[in-house]
């Protein structure tokens, strides 16, 4: 069985900390067995690992998220990157191809599909095993897990069997869908013993590839990859779960939650208080997660989140707190802080300034033993002030060792690079015409040398 886990969206439910490069699943909020903090990718990983799926399973995502994956799993020779961020059917579609023209597995495998970030215990894949050979035993063409409901909710799809038989069965036929029902009507598909829909469901290789085939898509990788922008923007449960002749669903009663907002997040972080901040005793069931350094004081004040990142601060009412993606639908702004591969970013301050000039001040961090590639700017001259650490700045071919209280200039159109010898932070200083994250032209070193 191969497993394939979709990781995309911006998670702006849980804004301040999360962005466009930054999504939910990247949040180092969680706490694992060893007391460190981890994201929510990073305890899904694990506990793959520990299930024996680590070396089966594969990781789609958008070229935007690649840089947050290579700094947060040590694995990464089982990454299918889009060419551009779509919907789900397309990106299991891609994942599909490349199983098949790519991998060579064959059609009769089983593929199980899975979002990034459940919130579950180890035993909840040992059920998602279980489907591979529920497959096989009925024919169906998919099967799904679904999750028993705790209480009837809005936010949740529900899956509605059909009635069950008198003998409790493994797994029941599927009769229909419903998606995110009002709470009454939620209450209605519970007594039709429907089940929350998780996002988990499995099919064999053949049945997702012949209808790739009859719809006229590429099975090879490569022209996927050419004609991606072609598929249409759709999830794979319209275009294809819910078109299916024979589908069967299976029962989960563990515990599994989806951690998409600040209300469900809290519950399950240690401690109330992540950063520099101080909470009163008479402020009960109260979180506060603070990027920055200055202090955040919560004073008399009970069921609330306060968040604060370079991205903005939230100060909202637990209950109320998914009211944020609502809020934020028509806000574009540029994401504030980036985990890369070597470090990170955290924008300090961006201001239009003389003559259409704009300007740009980042604090940078890279872990010792990482540094920027080779590369120059087209658009930006830039200053770097090195803060702490020592490393090595190269410019136009040149090396030296740079430490802390050094200023570097660098011009437009000038070729560098800078690998940290130790941990070193600096502060980068960006003036141009236009300031873009992709100004950014790679140099190979080995072409320079002939």
């Amino acid at each position: 069985m191969k497993l394939v886990l979709l990781s995309g969206g911006s998670g702006k439910r849980l804004w301040p900390l999360s962005n466009d490069s930054r999504s939910k699943q990247f949040l180092k909020v969680l706490v694992n067995e060893d007391g460190e903090m981890e994201s929510m990718v990073q305890r899904v990983w694990r506990q793959l690992n520990a299930a024996r799926l680590g070396k089966s399973s594969y990781l789609v995502t958008g070229a935007a998220q690649l840089d947050i994956l290579y700094s947060q799993l040590e694995d990464r020779s089982r990454i299918i990157i889009e060419p551009e961020r779509r919907d789900t059917f397309p990106a299991i579609a891609l994942a599909a191809v490349y199983l098949y023209s790519v991998e060579g597995v064959g059609l009769e495998e089983v593929v199980g599909i899975l979002p990034v970030d459940p919130y579950v215990d180890v035993d909840f894949f040992e059920k998602v095993i279980e489907l591979e050979d529920m497959l096989q035993e009925t024919g169906a063409d998919l099967a799904l897990i679904g999750v028993k409901p705790l209480h009837p909710s809005e936010k949740y799809g529900y899956i509605v069997p059909e009635e069950q038989r008198e003998h409790a069965q493994s797994h029941m036929n599927v009769n229909f869908f419903k998606e995110k029902p009002s709470e009454l009507q939620a209450h209605e598909l519970i007594q039709q013993n429907a089940l929350w829909n998780c996002g988990v469901f499995a099919f064999k290789l053949g049945y997702l590839i012949d209808r790739l085939i009859g719809s006229g898509y590429p099975i090879q990788y490569e022209e996927m990859i050419k004609q991606y922008g072609l598929l249409p923007k759709i999830s794979f449960d319209y275009e294809i779960v819910e078109k299916a002749s024979y589908t069967i669903v299976t029962p989960y009663d563990g515990p599994w939650k989806d951690l998409g907002t600040w209300n469900t997040l809290t519950e399950e972080m240690k401690s109330n208080l992540l950063g520099n901040a101080i909470v009163t005793e008479d402020s009960l069931n109260t979180h506060v997660i603070n990027e920055f350094e200055i202090p955040i004081a919560v004073i008399g004040l009970s069921d609330i989140v306060v968040a604060a990142s370079p991205d903005g601060i939230l100060v909202a009412d637990k209950s109320k707190s998914p009211r944020v993606k609502d809020i934020l639908k028509d806000n574009i702004q540029r994401p504030m802080y980036e985990e890369r591969q070597w470090g990170d970013y955290r924008v300090l301050d961006y201001k239009p300034c003389w003559e259409g000039h704009e300007v740009l001040i980042k604090k940078i961090r890279i872990t010792a033993g990482k540094g920027l590639n080779y590369e120059r700017h087209l658009l930006r001259d830039e200053t770097v002030i090195v803060v702490s650490g020592t490393g090595e700045f190269t410019l136009k071919g040149i090396t030296n060792i740079v430490r802390s209280g050094d200023v570097i200039q660098i011009p437009a159109g000038y070729e560098h690079s800078l690998k940290a010898s130790t941990d070193l932070e600096y502060i980068e200083v960006q003036k141009g015409d236009q300031l873009l994250e992709n100004d950014s032209v790679p140099i190979d070193i080995q072409m320079l040398k002939l």
